[in-house]
């Protein structure tokens, strides 16, 4: 991929603050990129000099809207979105509340549903081409213990990737996603540093033989993003080390 090819975009990244929103943000602040950093708490410490930060909860329904109005507001020319916040609130099936439920749905489904409309009548509106990226999870197509609202927040967004897709390609706007497996992030550390011994075994599983990190995510985004993959939509990029590939795994 060349850098040059995202020099001239205008990028938002959702939940860029840390994790692999974070990773994701400053891989296209390396190529020269225009990049709009969100999250809804504060602004991240590695920002560039002069870098937009916006705040926004984007569990309330009006935030979606606003969030891309405060974005085109500071930045017209905004071209790209990638759609990358999210969160895990699950209990156990049995102890899992409509409140819980709720939380994962507005988050990670509604918010993202949103947000890529908003931006589509954006782009619309000024009859310009873009580009969408979500960020699922292999959760998305496979299951995990005590994570059913969790998984089926991110299996509905695998089917969003591929009907957004469908709906906005007579605009010129391409829709596309990654799904990444088990990465070390701020929401993952805490478990993974607790239990050893289950980091191992995964790693057995991970054909590459290691957990990932957030920068492994980063260039997938970037491809999907730019015009190297300009024939490409409603596709969906696995980025797990193999995770997902094998059945057994090592012993």
């Amino acid at each position: 991929m060349t850098k040059s090819s995202l020099r001239n975009r205008t990028i938002l990244v959702t939940g860029s603050s840390r994790g692999i929103g974070r990773a994701i943000a400053a891989a296209f602040e390396s190529t020269g990129a225009t990049v709009i950093r969100h999250g809804n708490r504060h602004q991240p410490t590695d920002m560039p000099a002069g870098g937009t930060f916006l705040k926004a909860d984007l569990s309330s329904p009006e935030a979606p809207e606003e969030l891309i109005d405060a974005a085109v507001a500071a930045h017209p020319d905004l071209d790209t979105l990638v759609c990358n916040a999210g969160s895990f609130f699950d209990l156990p099936f049995l102890e899992m509340t409509a409140e819980r439920w709720e939380q994962t749905m507005n988050l990670n489904v509604r918010a993202v549903y949103f947000i890529a409309q908003a931006f589509a009548r954006h782009l619309a509106s000024r009859q310009r081409k873009g580009t969408i990226v979500i960020i699922s999870s292999t959760n998305g197509f496979f299951s995990e213990d005590e994570s059913t609202a969790y998984d089926t927040s991110k299996g509905a967004l695998v089917m969003m990737t591929r009907t957004l897709a469908q709906s906005l390609a007579p605009m010129g706007i391409r829709v596309n996603g990654v799904a990444p497996g088990l990465i070390r992030t701020p929401l993952t550390a805490g478990w993974m540093d607790a239990a050893p011994e289950k980091c191992r075994h995964y790693e057995k599983k991970i054909l590459l033989g290691r957990i990932g990190n957030e920068e492994d995510c980063a260039g997938p985004t970037l491809f999907l993003a730019s015009d190297d993959s300009a024939y490409m939509t409603g596709q969906i990029l696995v980025v797990d080390g193999g995770l997902t590939v094998g059945q057994i795994g090592k012993s």
